[in-house]
């Protein structure tokens, strides 16, 4: 889950919250035009107001689920309404008046409860125009019953809503770090883990979101170690590791940082040079081949070129529409750098044309 699901995933809760509450009142409105309590006036303007609306606004939210409705002005509106219809039937209530302003009361507070369970706000919101005419009408001394009846919810809904915002910040702490260790874990699945390197996934993966030519052109930089296998056979394979750490930290100081670096092979790297001239990309290239010479790694079958570790290169132009055709064209290149004496950089037959 990623933070954008995470942020429609909580809209889904908004969702259903705003449709849970609408539904309620249609219902409560419905059951009170049919069985209205004390059997006062069956159908009073209000309750077919909460009706209608209730009705207008789950239709009108079900066709625009992506427009959002400011739900504590929402409830503040139907618990005035339901005010309203309350202090508008009292009016005609002559029994036991405060035992119809309760269940009233306790109408309104169940609706509000189920709806929003977590959301004290909109609770509170929906419930204050009724708490406020039902003491009104009351008398004096059964003030405290309405304030104990609206208390007791309201410290549930609380403690409910302290006890989620924890979970939802536990639970969004963690969804962070789940993200942030995958990202390491991809990332690493990216990387040669002995050179710290581009491997060819990574090498894939940073191609495939290549920035567009500020200037210049791409070019391709195929270099290989010269005479690598009889190194390995004569030093041993740790010895080559160590060699092939070092060689790969002098191509990534020669170039610049935005330029990709990756392991092509055993011995074998590439380099993609972005955004540069013809003799940008050579002066890099002999960069990176000196580089490598002045590390003076011992290399005793490399006698024919220099005593040391030394690399051959091959140079082509890099078209991201066409990669194997710029990789096949620099890996000639380098075939040819290597018969013409190895330690030697080589443009491929169009750049040498050019």
């Amino acid at each position: 889950m990623t933070a954008q699901s995470w942020r429609s995933l909580r809209h889904k809760k908004y969702q259903l919250s705003l449709r849970l509450f609408l539904f309620l009142n249609a219902i409560s409105a419905l059951f009170t035009a049919l069985n209205p309590l004390y059997s006062v006036r069956a159908l009073t303007l209000p309750v077919a107001i909460i009706l209608t609306l209730s009705l207008s606004l789950l239709t009108w939210h079900w066709r625009n689920k992506t427009r959002k409705i400011n739900i504590p002005l929402i409830s503040f509106i139907f618990g005035g309404i339901w005010a309203w219809h309350i202090a508008y039937k009292f009016t005609f209530v002559t029994d036991d008046r405060i035992t119809f302003l309760l269940l009233a009361f306790l109408s309104v507070l169940f609706i509000g409860s189920l709806a929003f369970a977590s959301n004290i706000k909109a609770f509170t919101m929906h419930s204050l125009p009724t708490f406020v005419v039902c003491l009104w009408f009351s008398d004096h001394d059964q003030w405290l019953r309405i304030v104990y009846s609206l208390a007791l919810p309201m410290a549930g809904i609380a403690i409910h809503h302290v006890i989620q915002k924890r979970n939802d910040r536990f639970a969004q702490q963690l969804l962070y770090r789940l993200l942030e260790e995958r990202e390491t874990l991809n990332d690493l699945s990216m990387m040669d883990p002995l050179t710290g390197l581009y491997n060819r996934r990574g090498l894939q993966n940073r191609l495939e979101n290549l920035p567009a030519l500020e200037q210049g052109e791409h070019f391709v930089l195929l270099l290989d170690i010269d005479h690598f296998k009889a190194y390995n056979d004569h030093y041993g394979h740790m010895m080559g590791d160590q060699a092939l750490i070092r060689v790969s930290a002098a191509i990534r100081d020669a170039v610049r940082s935005r330029d990709i670096v990756a392991r092509f092979g055993g011995e074998e790297f590439m380099v993609l040079l972005t955004s540069v001239t013809l003799d940008q990309a050579r002066q890099t290239a002999e960069r990176i081949r000196q580089k490598v010479c002045d590390l003076k790694i011992p290399h005793m079958f490399n006698v024919s070129v220099a005593t040391n570790v030394t690399v051959s290169m091959g140079i082509a132009i890099f078209e991201p529409e066409d990669i194997d055709s710029a990789l096949e064209k620099a890996d000639k290149a380098l075939y040819e750098a290597k018969h013409m004496g190895r330690n030697n950089i080589l443009l491929s037959p169009e750049l040498q044309a050019g």
